[in-house]
């Protein structure tokens, strides 16, 4: 059976609507062909057109010939009528300008052919962001614009949508080939995904389960490596096979904490646990599109992630500047690790200074670059097919800065805020809790009163346990000592509390979406302020302030 975009391809050629179809996506990997895996063009050359007289292959290396797949006996039949029906190939073999030329004059040819004299035909163009590239068309070369302006006529075509004629262009980045042959409505384009599960089964029936994300010529070395494949170097190796094919631009995280290492915000620790215990049961329905984790510098906000991945046991990454200088590049790191993150599933997407990471619709500046970003991922995060399976985790200390299309229902739709602990027992366990992850030990009773309540970060009480570890080791005890722990409680001095950092805590209220969420000491604060009213008079306040300094 072909697969589904290679059913979706026949059906939409089928129906008459288009000749021109873009493949983009996973196009290096293999693909199943019968009871074999082979190469994207052999596939097309052997299944979708295998019984079409005549498929013409060209890129700028290899130039322009026919293809047949493996068929040899087939190849011989189509080179020579491709010599009869074309002309002479070898005259164009790596000039694009000869090669185009050859092409649409067969075109026009066999248009104007007698009916028992036309040919089926495929034209299959790879790579094709060197032939077709992306550009104004007053910035194109005039043999790039002519290549481009040929395909338009040739998918605009009536008479050519009567034949039996295709043109496939193909290339990992859909962005990367001219918009206006991908924008054209007489343009189909279909994206190759990376395998599911039961196409890996296929393939490598042993390692389907735990290789989402992972290609086929990734199974492949997998199942060719001499080392032995246990456990713990699958998942050494999936994640640096997962980071090579991101090229970089997504980091594959393995949680180490769960919620049982969270301390304090109950009712925040409650709701997603009860959301972690709705996934694993399968329930995707009645779980969030995504969470945006909100609260002034050092509240935990990373850390609460991991905790969630760790808790459900799943994968999670984090994307790194993906942004580039060059013209649609962007878009194409974005289109690349938006598929991957599709075939990873389930998975948490963790979107760190999110305020910044993701555009906004109305930026300007950059020749629309920024507001195309901000629709790929606004689309994305929208997009229901992939609840529970793509858990977008927003994390800002500005959420008053994210679009409010990001932060809508349907998106990033719980609103999570964070604050310094004010309550005396929970910044005693935060002193212990800190001290494991040291790996180090802290007796309870050697804790001594703990100043700046409400002022200190989880950051900071880190800090201060790692000072007190150091100077504990120092004085020969590998366990923190009464004395060193509480020299630097002493000497701690927290940051001063700025107009930034009331500006963070005020637009972390306002953007919480569960009274819940909020701890009594903030919601006592928010009663004294005169409510949310007041509360945003003092945030455009300070935000007015802050703008003038």
């Amino acid at each position: 059976m072909n697969p589904a975009w290679a059913q979706r391809l026949t059906e939409l050629y089928f129906s008459g609507s288009t000749v021109l179809f873009a493949l983009h996506g996973n196009v290096q990997d293999l693909v199943p062909n019968g009871d074999e895996f082979t190469a994207l063009p052999d596939f097309l050359a052997q299944q979708i057109f295998g019984r079409w007289d005549l498929v013409l292959y060209y890129d700028l290396a290899r130039g322009l010939r026919a293809f047949a797949g493996s068929d040899a006996a087939r190849l011989k039949e189509m080179v020579v009528l491709a010599n009869r029906k074309v002309g002479d190939l070898s005259t164009a073999r790596r000039d694009p300008a000869m090669a185009f030329a050859l092409l649409d004059r067969f075109v026009q040819n066999n248009i104007m052919a007698a009916e028992g004299d036309r040919v089926s035909c495929a034209v299959i163009i790879d790579h094709a962001s060197f032939l077709l590239p992306a550009g104004e068309p007053g910035r194109l070369s005039i043999p790039a614009a002519t290549q481009v302006v040929t395909l338009l006529n040739w998918a605009a075509s009536p008479h050519l949508k009567r034949l039996n004629m295709a043109i496939l262009v193909i290339d990992e980045k859909l962005s990367s080939i001219n918009a206006r042959i991908t924008a054209s409505p007489h343009t189909a384009a279909i994206e190759i995904p990376i395998p599911d599960e039961a196409t890996r089964a296929r393939f490598a029936p042993t390692l389907a389960a735990q290789t989402a994300g992972l290609t086929l010529l990734d199974l492949r070395g997998l199942l060719e490596s001499k080392e032995p494949l246990d456990p713990k170097r699958l998942r050494e190796m999936k994640k640096m096979l997962i980071e090579r094919q991101s090229m970089g631009l997504l980091e594959f995280v393995e949680p180490r904490w769960n919620f049982e290492n969270w301390i304090g915000h109950q009712p925040i620790k409650q709701r997603l646990q009860d959301d972690a215990t709705l996934l694993r049961q399968g329930n995707l329905n009645a779980l969030p599109m995504g969470y945006l984790v909100c609260g002034p510098v050092g509240t935990g906000k990373s850390f609460l992630a991991q905790c969630l991945a760790g808790e459900i046991g799943i994968p999670m990454v984090t994307l790194r500047n993906f942004r580039s200088k060059y013209v649609g590049e962007t878009e194409g790191n974005l289109e690349r690790l938006l598929n991957l993150l599709r075939a990873l599933g389930p998975v948490i997407v963790v979107v760190d200074e999110a305020d910044a990471a993701l555009g906004d619709r109305d930026q300007e500046g950059d020749s629309g670059t920024g507001s195309r970003v901000f629709s790929m991922i606004a689309t994305q995060m929208g997009d229901t097919r992939y609840r529970g399976k793509i858990l977008w985790m927003l994390l800002t200390a500005r959420p008053d800065l994210l679009p409010i299309d990001l932060k809508r229902q349907g998106r990033a739709e719980v609103h999570i805020p964070l604050f310094y602990p004010a309550d005396p027992e929970q910044v005693r366990a935060m002193f212990l809790a800190m001290a494991r992850k040291a790996h180090t030990t802290l007796a309870a009773e050697d804790l001594p009163p703990i100043p700046y309540l409400g002022q200190l970060s989880g950051a900071d009480v880190e800090g201060i346990v790692g000072r007190a570890a150091r100077q504990s080791l120092l004085a020969g005890s590998t366990a923190i000592t009464k004395e060193s722990l509480a020299a630097a409680v002493a000497e701690f001095l927290p940051s001063t509390q700025s107009m930034e950092k009331e500006l963070q805590e005020i637009a972390a209220i306002l953007e919480c979406t569960d009274r819940q969420f909020l701890p009594p000491e903030i919601t006592q604060k928010m009663v004294a302020f005169g409510g949310r009213e007041k509360l945003q008079e003092r945030y455009t306040q300070l935000r007015r302030m802050i703008e003038l300094a």
